[in-house]
């Protein structure tokens, strides 16, 4: 991965791979089972946690108030990413969703001032990378983009760190991630555009930055397809599910299989690296990632001397 702070003076190289016990890693490995009913099937065996069925109507009643949630969802789910165990590849016919509704004054807004890409939706390290990764400052505003119910807000040490989780109407979820501080709740009513936390670099993060996911049934869908990031808009009032959005998944279990050892995925190694300046000092640079001049040392035999251009191991 390619990090470039918005002053372009100081490149980070690193794999950014979330453990496999966190909720991030549990949250991508698809398991498909039988299809649950709508209203009334048993899912006690499934043992998800805070799982449960919800009646399917226009509203359902969430720590003691109504609020209204996309329809077709039958589980509601306070601890897992993904519950639904949906194989989006399996998805025989089109979906259109409506991704705004003016009528009912429900439209999209962006989850930052501005949305710098520095990762994107695709393989990296030893695993898929199921978001895209928009640079911030720790601390500036992270906001929903669009209405719905807060489903998840929960702390990830070996993954997403603190981060929320937003169920919408429109039927989609999306996921911020590495918040440095979290301002609403489960259950809590959100309209586009609401401010829901401050951005931050916690959990597995190696800077500043909101690991954005946008989902479908649990299924993570490639946030490219539907925003223009630096156009800072939507691309389409209006979005398509089909079974082809998912196709990377078996590029993604290929992957997996090839970067295990003994049939168990293995966690990849995080490597941060720092381009020197012109006029860096070895303790300034140490100073700036929060290291001793002796890590770096050992880190990097035989360097003497910084030369501009050369690249410095951090971690």
């Amino acid at each position: 991965m390619r990090y470039v702070r918005p002053d372009t003076t100081t490149v980070i190289e690193t794999e950014e791979i979330p453990d496999d016990n966190s909720d991030a890693a549990k949250s991508i490995y698809f398991n498909p089972a039988k299809k649950l009913s709508i209203v009334s099937e048993d899912t006690t065996t499934l043992n998800e946690g805070g799982q449960e069925i919800v009646e399917m109507s226009e509203e359902v009643l969430i720590d003691s108030s109504w609020v209204k949630v996309a329809g077709y969802y039958s589980i509601w789910d306070t601890h897992r990413v993904n519950p639904y165990r949906v194989d989006g590849r399996s998805y025989r016919d089109s979906l259109k969703l409506h991704l705004t509704d003016p009528p009912r004054q429900r439209y999209a807004k962006m989850p930052l001032v501005s949305t710098p890409i520095t990762s994107g939706f695709a393989f990296r390290g030893y695993r898929w990378h199921y978001g895209m990764d928009l640079d911030l400052e720790t601390g500036d505003s992270v906001k929903t983009v669009f209405d719905g119910v807060v489903r998840i807000q929960a702390w990830d040490g070996g993954g997403y760190g603190n981060y929320i989780l937003v169920r919408h109407y429109n039927g989609l979820e999306t996921v911020y991630g590495h918040l440095s501080k979290a301002l609403v709740t489960v259950g809590t009513f959100v309209k586009a555009g609401q401010l829901i936390g401050y951005g931050g670099s916690t959990g597995r993060s190696t800077g500043s930055h909101l690991h954005f996911e946008v989902r479908y049934q649990g299924n993570p869908i490639n946030p490219v397809l539907m925003y223009d990031f630096p156009g800072y808009k939507l691309r389409k009032d209006n979005f398509t599910i089909t079974s082809a959005l998912f196709n990377y998944y078996s590029r993604a279990l290929g992957h997996r299989s090839s970067g295990s050892r003994g049939g168990a995925p293995s966690r990849a190694r995080q490597v941060v690296t720092h381009k020197v300046r012109s006029g860096d000092t070895m303790s300034e640079v140490a100073e700036r990632y929060g290291v001793r001049v002796s890590t770096l040392r050992k880190l990097n035999p035989g360097v003497r001397t910084l030369q501009p251009g050369k690249k410095l191991r951090i971690k």
